[in-house]
């Protein structure tokens, strides 16, 4: 699997549904380039067990998202018409109704290729065909890109194993404390904990208090 994070997010254009109704064609992340920081996340399936919990988890947590001026969008190789019927069903009934940020249709998987999160391959078998091993959908992959369009972060589960939305948050937190203090986050470092500077004594000074 790929390392994205130090390089450019991959570019695409693709239809999205956004505002939990309306089309938009040519959708693209080029959008928040020097504006915002993104969390770019792919789900394996629309109208499954799994998925919804952690995209209402996502909804659920947009105004701390959006107070830290974070975009987030999600991406599944579903129709932008099955993400249009998910969005308008109640979710007492298996939908997500009420859940405004954008979601991405990667009906050609060419986006969760790009990104490296298909659980699965084409291949050739032995009579020549094309055919695709694997399940031919995204891994739960999430992408926490800078404001320059740089990964910064990365977390690929599988499809089983649903993510923590508050990681997601803490992992924007230092991105966003380092980007302005310039000091490095040890580890489960959280908004209010010491830091440490990226030189020899600043890490002698850490631990020397831990």
């Amino acid at each position: 699997m790929a390392v994205l994070v130090g390089k450019k997010a991959p570019l695409f254009e693709a239809d999205a549904v956004v505002d939990g109704g309306e089309f938009v064609e040519k959708f693209s992340l080029n959008q928040y380039i020097n504006k915002k920081h993104v969390v770019f996340f792919f789900y394996p399936l629309d109208f499954t067990f799994v998925c919804p919990t952690e995209i209402i988890a996502f909804q659920d947590k947009m105004d701390e998202f959006e107070k830290r001026n974070v975009a987030v969008v999600g991406c599944s190789v579903d129709s932008k018409f099955s993400h249009w019927a998910w969005l308008n069903t109640a979710r007492d009934q298996g939908g997500i109704k009420g859940v405004k940020f954008p979601i991405v249709s990667d009906l050609s998987k060419t986006i969760s290729t790009n990104y490296d999160v298909l659980a699965g391959e084409f291949d050739y078998n032995e009579d020549g065909e094309m055919e695709f091993n694997g399940d031919p959908v995204a891994y739960r992959g999430l992408f926490l890109i800078d404001k320059q369009g740089v990964v910064r972060h990365q977390v690929v589960n599988d499809l089983p194993l649903g993510r923590s939305i508050d990681e997601a948050l803490r992992m924007v937190d230092a991105l966003q404390f380092f980007e302005e203090n310039g000091e490095v986050c040890p580890a489960n470092w959280k908004p209010g904990d010491d830091a440490m500077q990226a030189t020899h004594e600043g890490v002698a000074s850490y631990l020397g208090k831990h």
